[in-house]
């Protein structure tokens, strides 16, 4: 049979466009299909008030893997990283507040300022999480060992359990700790002041629909610590162009490899031929031939419209659909006329090229959640502010700002019985800012609010879950994105999944991309 391509790639995310350059480098005939007009997914860049442009969704550099940014040559492709001289700050409303600069001696120094036992824990803190995070990274390119994978994954879960049989006793009881218990029990570990345990907690709660005193959010907190893209560990950047660039410059390496791509038009369902994936029907009702059949959207997509009906058994069918998502997200992009002035930062340049959080406190990261609980959003919602514009003049206007808030939480269910909440929400975050920074009410031009609700329906992302399906244990390694199907090989023959649902999980990596790839080639 001749079939029209080799592999069709449904989702254009960047996961997608990374499994399409593999593939296409290797020689196969590879046709990525997008419903949106533009490549890309979550991470894409926008105009979204008139001489304003900025990254939609995902908003900033870290977890972008260097085995991936090296072997698709992205930099000769046109992506540009700038360091952040400081990862974030954290305002405390009052004229004060904690900055995380890059810079060890400076960090510990600010700290000493606070707590000189804080200050002195610290050297301790990085050493464990840098030697926790190493051991996982080891993991990041590998295909999770599956109970019913056969002989091939007993070797590979032997090897698995040799290595961290291997480490010592300690780092067995840290990977444990770092795996099971809340963010906050885990930073109790090491801190005493409220306002340095706020600041690492945010990182674990950041996405999640979780309070910080939540066990597992300890993890969320370990997953943000693998970013090394801009070639320092645990240093964040700035992608010039926007988070965009980082899916234009994939694709180039893509489309130069000979992979081609339908956008405007997605995929209405997988075609199945004596049970195998062998193809998909486009929107349009084209239907076009493929001997496998790469999917990037969500795994509840993938099961619940994609596949037809009865494709799998019920069970499979449910273990994949009731999955856990849902990350609380707000996302606001706001167009300014001038720089906005955070109070106590006021003339700090470097401070306002960072992530401006603003969650002060343990008891604030815990309310925002709490209140979001009980009346659908945030009554002070958690937020991230960038000022990406201060790094990149392509953004806005001369003289003209963009701010990037990435806001929590909003309930996606009180939100779907009510779409009145978004309204409150977003004054909610408005109201917030201004208190941090103010006179940002009266800077703002424009904006775009993207709900849970939205993400869900223009990007495609189940429940606005912005990792595919939450980072929790038990969605996690082997059981990504449901145990017994965690190597990308989807449970119909000729299907794989290449996107954040799968190993190693959410985040602007290209790992999940990277891994399925190799696996269609056999070389992973």
């Amino acid at each position: 049979m001749r079939f029209d391509y080799d592999t069709i790639i449904i989702g254009g995310g960047h996961n997608g466009l990374v499994c399409a350059a593999y593939l296409a480098r290797a020689g196969q005939r590879v046709l990525v299909v997008e419903k949106r007009p533009i490549l890309g997914g979550a991470a894409v860049t926008e105009e979204f008030h008139p001489g304003f442009r900025n990254s939609s969704c995902s908003y900033t550099v870290s977890l972008l893997n260097p085995t991936v940014m090296a072997e698709l040559n992205l930099a000769d492709h046109g992506l540009t990283i700038i360091k952040r001289q400081v990862n974030n700050i954290f305002p405390d409303g009052g004229g004060g507040g904690l900055v995380f600069s890059t810079k060890t001696e400076e960090k510990t120094q600010h700290f000493a300022s606070i707590d000189t036992g804080d200050a002195e824990a610290l050297a301790r803190f990085d050493a464990d999480i840098d030697r926790a995070a190493d051991s996982l990274k080891r993991l990041l390119l590998t295909v999770p060992p599956s109970p019913k994978g056969g002989l091939k994954d007993l070797f590979r879960a032997i090897r698995l359990g040799l290595d961290l049989h291997g480490q010592t006793i300690k780092d067995q009881r840290l990977l444990m700790a770092l795996a099971t218990e809340s963010v906050a029990d885990f930073l109790g570990r090491y801190f005493t002041s409220d306002a340095i345990k706020a600041g690492y907690a945010f990182d674990g709660v950041v996405g999640t629909f979780a309070s910080p005193y939540q066990p597992g959010t300890a993890y969320i907190l370990l997953h943000h610590a693998f970013g090394e893209a801009t070639g320092e560990p645990g240093v964040w950047g700035h992608a010039v162009g926007g988070m965009g660039a980082i899916s234009d410059a994939i694709w180039s390496a893509a489309e130069a490899a000979g992979a081609t791509a339908i956008t405007g038009c997605g995929a209405q369902s997988i075609a199945l031929k004596n049970g195998r994936a062998a193809g998909v029907v486009l929107d349009d009702g084209r239907t076009l031939t493929s001997r496998r059949v790469v999917c990037g959207t969500t795994p509840h997509v993938l099961f619940d419209r994609l596949l037809p009906k009865g494709a799998v058994d019920t069970g499979t069918h449910a273990a994949f659909t009731q999955a856990h998502y849902g990350s609380g997200t707000l996302r606001i992009n706001v167009a300014l006329n001038a720089l906005p002035q955070v109070r106590g930062f006021e003339s700090d340049v470097a401070a306002l090229t960072s992530g401006i959080v603003l969650a002060p406190t343990m008891r604030y990261l815990e309310a925002a959640y709490l209140t979001a609980r009980q009346q659908g959003y945030s009554a002070r919602p958690i937020v991230e502010m960038l000022i990406p514009s201060t790094l990149d003049a392509s953004l806005a206007p001369r003289g003209k700002h963009v701010a990037s808030l990435f806001c929590q939480h909003v309930d996606y269910d009180a939100l779907k019985a009510d779409p009145g909440l978004k309204d409150k929400a977003v004054e909610a975050v408005v109201e917030t800012v201004e208190h941090f920074a103010p006179g940002f009410r009266d800077l703002i031009l424009g904006m775009r609010v993207l709900s849970p609700l939205d993400l869900e329906a223009e990007y495609g992302l189940t429940r606005g879950d912005i990792f595919h399906g939450q980072l929790s244990l038990g969605q996690l390694f082997s059981a990504r994105p449901v145990l017994g199907h965690s190597g990308y090989k989807m449970p119909v023959a000729g299907l794989y999944l290449c996107g954040s649902g799968a190993h190693p999980g959410g985040g602007v990596s290209g790992v999940p991309g990277h891994n399925c790839a190799k696996v269609i080639l056999g070389r992973l």
